[in-house]
């Protein structure tokens, strides 16, 4: 893979964490760690301190809330959930998603590109 399609991929990557973010958390709450190895088993995160600003910005957005806990391996940990609101917004991601899917495969038919003679 060339750098150009490296950076392209990450940005797209970038572009669809929330959603993956939220499609995690509608099975229950979930430990900052636990959410970044779900992404990475579908190679979906490099590093896991890119979670942490997404988590915070949506925490602040109302779509997560978060609780601690005690663990008996370490520090407290944080566990997410979503919100009513961020179940709400999955809703229309997975809908915005699907419709974004549709749009981008529809460029392959024959109708939307015309061989040139």
């Amino acid at each position: 893979m060339t750098r150009a399609t490296q950076a392209s991929t990450a940005q797209m990557r970038k572009g669809v964490l929330e959603l993956c973010i939220l499609r995690i958390l509608r099975n229950g709450e979930a430990y900052t760690s636990d959410m970044a190895a779900a992404l990475q088993a579908v190679d979906l995160l490099v590093v896991e301190g890119t979670l942490y600003p997404l988590l915070t910005r949506m925490k602040n957005a109302g779509t997560l809330t978060y609780r601690w806990a005690e663990s008996a391996s370490g520090p407290p940990r944080k566990y997410y959930s979503m919100t009513p609101e961020g179940e709400n917004i999955l809703d229309e991601m997975e809908s915005a998603w699907t419709q974004f899917v549709d749009s981008v495969n529809s460029l392959e038919a024959p109708a939307h590109n015309p061989k040139k003679n």
